[in-house]
């Protein structure tokens, strides 16, 4: 395998588009580690929390349940406004439950 010539030619025109392919491929690598859907999660808890709530006869819109969520003012009964911080604080904290314990 010493002597191993290889049925092509090496040229700089051939580098100039390895190194492109290899700088794109590791473009690529990156967007795995990234947190690609954020808003996408956010606008889904929003979402359940406004439907578990109106389940439960909450009566503010979904407009204002992301209003409350983003800490803006929102007219409406005090308890079904801090029903739904209670109900965000409680996503939030999911993790740290066990579902397994008596306690939590």
């Amino acid at each position: 395998m010493d002597n191993y010539i290889p049925p092509f030619e090496i040229t700089n025109s051939i580098l100039g588009k390895i190194s492109s392919i290899m700088k794109n491929i590791g473009k690529l690598g990156n967007y795995k580690d990234l947190n690609k859907m954020p808003i996408l999660r956010r606008n889904n808890r929003i979402k359940s929390i406004h439907s578990s709530l109106a389940i439960e006869a909450n009566s503010l819109s979904l407009e204002q349940v992301k209003d409350v969520i983003d800490g803006k003012l929102v007219i409406g009964p005090q308890k079904e406004i801090q029903e739904v911080k209670n109900a965000y604080n409680a996503y939030a904290n999911m993790k740290e439950f066990n579902p397994y314990s008596i306690k939590d």
